[in-house]
């Protein structure tokens, strides 16, 4: 253990367990790395949440996805999304209409002021990532994303 988390947090007793040691380090850094792209979106009023649906959006091409689709998409759980989408269509950035076919389904697409923001904010966000971890170089980078996504196999047992 490197005792870093132990200073930063001006902690005199140690963590109980590795694993809670690597979840509070996991927040920490989360936490660090938020900040930053806060910063990112601040100026274009904009949450985490929403950019997240911008480019969700955006990716799914003219089509859009039904409301169920974003969310199963989302990075973080948001479990109000259609109250998360009222506030985006409201700025203009998302279109919602009600199918033909069965006016159950509502379908969102991304408007033009939407794909504008988000072209705006590409390169913004892009060097804000490289900022916060293009330090570690690819390497370290390959094996970061690799062990968090073996710290998400835990899901699989539950679901």
């Amino acid at each position: 253990m490197s005792g870093r988390l132990l200073a930063e947090l001006k902690q005199t007793k140690p963590f109980t367990t590795l694993e809670t040691e690597a979840i509070l380090n996991l927040q920490k850094t989360m936490d660090v790395i938020g900040r930053e792209l806060d910063g990112i979106l601040k100026p274009h009023n904009i949450s985490g949440t929403q950019y997240n649906v911008l480019r969700i959006l955006r990716g799914a091409g003219p089509d859009g996805l039904k409301c169920s689709e974003i969310g199963e998409r989302l990075v973080t759980h948001d479990p109000d999304i259609t109250r998360l989408l009222d506030r985006i269509e409201k700025r203009g950035l998302i279109t919602r209409a009600r199918e033909k076919q069965d006016r159950r389904v509502v379908r969102t697409r991304i408007a033009a002021p939407g794909l504008e923001l988000l072209e705006r904010m590409d390169k913004p966000v892009e060097d804000g990532s490289r900022r916060v971890l293009g330090h570690l170089g690819n390497t370290r980078l390959t094996q970061l994303i690799e062990l968090l996504e073996a710290a998400r196999d835990f899901q699989q047992e539950y679901t």
